[in-house]
């Protein structure tokens, strides 16, 4: 009987030894499962302080020679007016001059090919404007069809807007998107009695830069970056998972 006695309470003992260490595994797991994933995002509008304007004009003519002699008057007449108009010397790239030869199709009524006559060269200048003065360069490039009264087969592209100081933006739009997470997440667990404790992770979301005033369709999944518009937005995301005390 006392034998019976002695295996009964030595399971009784490991029954609650069991059940305590039970407790102690759920109280560990419950407080390292406790925490609260937030996402925080900042915006900033910025005006572009750098523009890049890009055009092209062409010449043809029976002979290269004859063609570059065309083109190299159409140069010195595109730099005088850029000068004219204040664009500084150093801020006028004239690229490497490209050179295509030109042919004519001969065909039948029926469409069937006879041959093909040589025509001459066009010869083709690419030129680019880089300037800090968004404002005189992006009214040049609007003006710049002033230089097709004057003989010059201009074709002029949209001018390009950027900002020099964006490494400076980002940081700080990462500083405040994950100032605003973390209020966030006080806010949230405040209501349940609770209190943020350590950053259990943190990941920032794709860096956005779209036209000031833009829609979310602008919006990347790999990341916007406009340059048509001269007044930008960047956006940002950060998602930080917060220890809940």
């Amino acid at each position: 009987m006392k034998n019976i006695i002695n295996m009964l309470i030595l399971g009784i003992s490991v029954i609650i030894c069991v059940s305590i260490l039970s407790m102690s595994l759920v109280i560990i797991k419950t407080k390292e499962a406790g925490y609260i994933a937030v996402t925080g995002s900042a915006t900033m509008s910025f005006t572009s302080d750098l523009i890049v304007w890009r055009g092209s004009f062409s010449k043809k003519a029976i002979t290269s020679k004859d063609a570059y002699e065309k083109l190299k008057t159409d140069i010195d007449m595109v730099r005088n007016y850029l000068l004219r108009r204040g664009v500084k010397e150093d801020e006028i790239v004239f690229s490497s001059i490209s050179m295509d030869e030109n042919y004519e199709q001969a065909y039948t009524q029926d469409r069937s090919f006879i041959k093909r006559t040589f025509t001459g060269y066009t010869l083709t200048q690419n030129i680019t404007i880089q300037s800090p003065e968004v404002d005189k360069i992006e009214m040049i490039s609007r003006d710049i069809t002033e230089l097709i009264d004057m003989g010059v087969e201009l074709f002029s592209r949209a001018p390009e807007y950027y900002y020099t100081q964006l490494d400076e933006i980002k940081i700080d739009l990462i500083s405040k998107a994950a100032e605003n997470a973390r209020i966030r997440a006080e806010k949230i667990i405040e209501q349940s009695g609770g209190e943020i404790s350590t950053l259990r992770t943190a990941n920032l979301g794709v860096f956005q830069i779209t036209a000031e005033n833009s829609s979310a369709e602008d919006y990347s999944y790999s990341g916007a970056f406009d340059v048509s518009s001269k007044n930008k937005t960047a956006f940002i995301t950060t998602r930080l998972e917060y220890r809940v005390k």
